[in-house]
């Protein structure tokens, strides 16, 4: 139960900096942590987790030849930023069941960080090349 209150609490506070700018250079650094998983850019590859070009705007469970949980690909959800915003706060809050095991960028700088990775992602297309 107290993890469902936390994860509800990291939710609210994300959807208040869904809109927020974002600094794409900041946003390449604090996407480190997401390179043991997920890779963007040119000839970026599905790896443990899918490859994360075009991301923003991509119906999620989509990405061809990633294995992805049932719960992804049955989520429903598009990742826009506001989405995005909520699932890089508490991933498991907003998709019970994803294996997506990361507990979310969170604390003092988890909405800064989590608008900076945005902006990061949005600077590639789906090819990879840069927007």
């Amino acid at each position: 139960m107290k993890r469902i209150a936390i994860g509800m609490a990291l939710l609210v506070a994300a959807t208040g900096i869904a809109n927020a700018a974002g600094d794409p250079a900041a946003g390449k650094t604090v996407f480190m942590k997401c390179m043991i998983c997920h890779k963007v850019g040119p000839g970026a590859m599905n790896g443990v987790g899918p490859q994360l070009n075009g991301v923003v705007g991509r119906k999620a469970g989509t990405v061809e030849g990633y294995a992805y949980s049932d719960a992804n690909k049955n989520s429903g959800l598009t990742w826009d930023e506001a989405t995005l915003t909520k699932y890089m706060a508490g991933p498991q809050v907003v998709v019970p069941g994803t294996k997506m095991t990361f507990a979310g960028l969170t604390g003092d700088t988890g909405p800064t960080d989590i608008a900076d990775v945005i902006a990061y992602l949005k600077s590639f297309k789906a090819d990879g090349s840069s927007q």
